[in-house]
């Protein structure tokens, strides 16, 4: 079964000439640390919280019609 969000608000910017698209869950905030998936998927962390995430390379990850 699917829980709810813990946040109402999330926000997306792309940066078109670095081409990353970041999400943030919630107010933006600082991370104090970061992983980085196999493909370029900067997952940012907050005390172990997931605060947003960076879509590097986002064209050709995402489907945009």
């Amino acid at each position: 079964m699917a829980k709810e969000l813990l946040t109402k608000e999330i926000k997306f910017n792309y940066d078109s000439e670095g081409d990353v698209l970041y999400i943030n869950f919630g107010k933006p905030e600082a991370a104090d640390d970061s992983d980085v998936t196999d493909g370029g998927v900067i997952i940012r962390l907050r005390e172990g919280k997931i605060v947003g995430l960076s879509i590097l390379n986002a064209k050709e990850k995402l489907y945009i019609p």
